[in-house]
């Protein structure tokens, strides 16, 4: 019955990993590269990163409303307070980066385009099918 189980022993755990998708607008699309360049660097100087293990930051998907790029990384801990105290400071972290390369995050949005009727009885004229 045991053979087919997968058995997690959190207590022998050496690291929490933070894996996180994040959106920046389609407008900012041009400073995609820079954004996930500085949040690899801020991930690889932060101390409660452990570098040992994998980090990975990388533009991964075209959303409907947004770029998305994820963040994927361990910390040293497994203390849950704590991690979740290291999590908040990578994404505030990441935020000021996007702020700071002049981005916005994303959040779900729909363009509509309208078409524009004739205004005038000119334009209505000039637009009519001649016979």
């Amino acid at each position: 019955v045991f053979t087919s189980i997968a058995v997690e022993n959190p207590s022998r755990m050496s690291n929490r990993r933070i894996y996180e998708t994040v959106g920046i607008r389609y407008d900012d699309a041009s400073k995609m590269r820079q954004i996930t360049q500085q949040v690899r660097t801020m991930l690889s100087q932060h101390p409660e990163i452990d570098l040992q293990q994998t980090l990975i930051v990388n533009f991964n998907q075209y959303a409907p409303s947004s770029l998305d790029f994820f963040i994927y990384c361990f910390t040293r801990t497994t203390d849950w307070v704590h991690y979740h105290e290291i999590k908040e400071d990578v994404l505030l972290k990441v935020m000021d980066i996007i702020l700071s390369n002049g981005a916005e995050c994303a959040f779900p949005t729909s363009t509509l385009h309208i078409a524009q009727e004739p205004s005038t009885l000119a334009e209505k004229a000039f637009l009519e099918p001649k016979s």
